[in-house]
């Protein structure tokens, strides 16, 4: 393994780093079975976000398949990547240099792979928020999380593997959960295999919640 000289995965210093130096562990240089099965079998809405998009491979599929699709990174060397992957006409429509957490848009659905295991533990809360702030009500956060329950503590990564009591905590209350598959070994990249699920979260609509009237005892 390279030695590098970043060590907060929070900067895009430190994915710069690595994607020019070809260390890309998370790449899975094509389209996810388990994406390709959630579109066909459950199509979700038009306008889908791809935030930290790295290579673009999702991006570039999804926009085939006719979706409006925003694909944004931090890291400029990575969203150069990107560009090579997709030629310049698709990454001028779909690639921006934007942080997920200070974005400011709506979206049907929020495509999840590799990012929240890719932040440090202290800003998975932001993470969720930023989630329901993108999301219109009703609309989905679907994708990869990389889970594993014997995970010690210090947590090591990226990746960093999530509790599964962790993901229910993040997205309960406000959110419900529409799947929740093992995504198999084969299916997945080395350092995810047999410990990634495929999830999708649906967002609460709290407006209609609230517009109900109070129970009045007669």
């Amino acid at each position: 393994m390279a030695d590098f000289a970043t060590r907060d995965p929070a900067t895009s210093a430190f994915w710069d780093e690595r994607y020019r130096a070809g260390f890309t562990p998370w790449d899975a240089r094509g389209v996810p079975p388990a994406l390709a099965r959630f579109i066909e079998s459950s199509p979700p809405g038009r306008r889908v976000l791809v935030p930290g998009c790295g290579s673009a491979y999702e991006a570039g599929y999804l926009h085939r398949r006719g979706f409006d699709v925003t694909a944004i990174d931090i890291a400029p060397v990575a969203l150069a990547r990107a560009r090579e992957v997709l030629g310049d006409e698709v990454a001028d429509r779909v690639l921006r240099q934007a942080d997920f957490f200070t974005l400011d848009a709506e979206f049907d659905w929020i495509y999840e792979r590799a990012l929240l295991c890719a932040l440090p533990l202290r800003l998975w809360p932001d993470y969720a928020a930023a989630v329901k702030r993108l999301l219109r009500p009703g609309g989905l956060l679907a994708g990869f999380f990389f889970v594993d329950d014997s995970a010690g503590e210090p947590r090591r990564g990226p990746p960093f593997a999530a509790h599964r009591a962790e993901i229910d905590g993040l997205f309960m209350p406000g959110f419900e959960r529409a799947a929740d598959d093992e995504v198999p070994a084969e299916q997945s990249l080395p350092v995810f295999a047999g410990r990634e699920r495929w999830m999708a979260w649906r967002r609460r609509d709290a407006s209609a919640d609230a517009a109900k009237p109070p129970d009045v005892a007669s």
